[in-house]
């Protein structure tokens, strides 16, 4: 009954605070357009947060093996619900990447160590279908919230958008202060930093992950771009669009979490990441919102394949090696790829255009494919689970 209850308690403060980062993410484009940004700019913003996340969640997720995961997700929400009014005040370009920076830093207490304490509560051969049920929170959460950012941006302003994502950071703040319980004591273990990044199992996850990151950052932060200022759609249908994908991926979480129980992690990596690149590459030949809005369901369903089974191999790993430092092993990786996409594919946009922005990513996620293959063979992840269990 306890774990129930974290799990459903979980599930709804994850789905509030990722809507109210859903709502914004895809409207900072805008907002920074209107501050001067470049596209390197708009990288650097975008990679701020993610370079935070990537310095500090293999520490948290460390200490919350140890120290336990309610401390750490109580402080991350608090310092969403106040970082989200700071985005009102932002003057420059700098000083909204230091706000994306401290945000980064906040994030990094919340979504490792709430995957964590689901990994502790996962049964052994379930760790898919656990972890992909969680996983429809948060991507249910992302995908939902450039809907209502969009119409929220369209009706009056972004100022309220802001204002939006903070009072939905104190509901899951609330929430978890009241109903979540500390997680099982003797479920904490020692654990090691290198020694999770470094089993392996581990490698060709993270590497992985660091690559579908970059696939992901790419469609994300430079769809509205493309989408605004070479076709001529509004916030709102560019909201529809990338919501398409997200909602797709969350929706699918927990049908292809429980095949990834069942059948081969690699296979289902490779093939998810596969249809995410193919999907990345032909966006710049679509025509107007029907088209990217086909691209986006296919590229989210990549992401539903490839997920559960890459996050059920980390579970199974987090048994050996703790769970807090395996997630945020794993969520760094994801950082990473976030702050490499933006940044490389900024580039590209200012060198070349847009288009190339995103035919460069498709390619370079497609050439991560068959590497990723060759690691995961030669590591046998698919057979990592009598390695975690000795």
């Amino acid at each position: 009954m306890k774990q129930l209850l974290s799990l459903r308690v979980l599930f709804i403060a994850v789905f509030a605070s990722m809507l109210g980062l859903g709502i914004v993410v895809p409207l900072l484009p805008y907002y920074a357009d209107t501050l001067g940004a470049t596209g390197i700019g708009i990288g650097l913003i975008f990679s701020g947060f993610a370079l935070s996340r990537a310095v500090f969640m293999p520490l948290i997720g460390r200490y919350s093996d140890r120290r336990g995961r309610k401390y750490f997700i109580l402080i991350g929400l608090g310092l969403f619900t106040l970082l989200s009014l700071t985005y009102i005040f932002a003057q420059s370009v700098a000083e909204l990447t230091l706000i994306r920076i401290a945000h980064g830093f906040a994030s990094a207490m919340v979504v490792p160590v709430a995957m964590a304490y689901v990994a502790d509560l996962s049964p052994a051969g379930k760790e898919g279908i656990c972890l992909g049920t969680f996983n429809t929170s948060l991507f249910l959460g992302l995908g939902c919230g450039p809907l209502i950012g969009g119409a929220v941006l369209d009706a009056v302003g972004i100022e309220y958008v802001f204002l939006l994502m903070s009072c939905l950071s104190f509901v899951s703040f609330l929430v978890c202060l009241v109903y979540l319980p500390e997680g099982n004591v003797s479920l904490r273990i020692s654990s090691s930093i290198l020694a999770a990044a470094g089993s392996i199992c581990m490698r060709p996850i993270l590497f992985f992950r660091i690559m579908n990151a970059y696939a992901n950052g790419t469609f994300m932060v430079f769809l509205p771009v493309i989408a605004t200022f070479a076709m001529g759609l509004s916030a709102f249908e560019t909201g529809v669009i990338i919501s398409s994908s997200i909602l797709t991926t969350g929706l699918l979480q927990r049908y292809f979490g429980n095949l990834a129980d069942r059948f081969s992690k690699t296979n289902l990596i490779a093939g998810g990441s596969l249809v995410v690149s193919i999907s990345l590459i032909a966006i710049p030949f679509s025509s107007g919102f029907f088209g990217l809005f086909v691209l986006s369901f296919i590229l989210g369903v990549g992401s539903a394949v490839a997920i559960p089974a890459s996050t059920a191999v980390v579970a199974i790993a987090g048994r050996s090696y703790g769970q807090g430092a395996c997630m945020g092993a794993f969520n760094t990786a994801m950082s990473v790829g976030m702050v490499t996409a933006p940044l490389m594919s900024g580039y590209v946009m200012d060198l070349l255009n847009i288009r190339a922005a995103f035919e460069i990513a498709g390619f370079i996620s497609l050439l991560s494919v068959i590497l990723f293959v060759i690691m995961a063979r030669r590591a046998g992840i698919d057979g990592c689970r009598s390695e975690a269990k000795q």
